[in-house]
């Protein structure tokens, strides 16, 4: 059997690396390798990551609310 290529079975699974967020999530990695997983020196970080995924979700169920079912 051939192997085939890695797709989401949905667009909620994509991978992190197509969100808008990337950058913010790489960043917060970034910094724990930095700090030797020292997180309170990285809070900031997180609370950008948090901010934007939070965002990103708003902007996906304001998309999804304004789509019907039945047209």
């Amino acid at each position: 059997m051939a192997s085939r290529a890695a797709t989401p079975p949905y667009p909620s699974a994509a991978r992190i690396a197509d969100s808008p967020c990337f950058p913010q999530y790489t960043a917060s990695l970034k910094c724990l390798e930095e700090y030797g997983s020292d997180k309170s020196k990285c809070q900031e970080h997180f609370d950008v990551y948090k901010e934007c995924k939070k965002k990103e979700r708003e902007a996906r169920l304001e998309r999804n609310k304004n789509r019907s079912l039945f047209s």
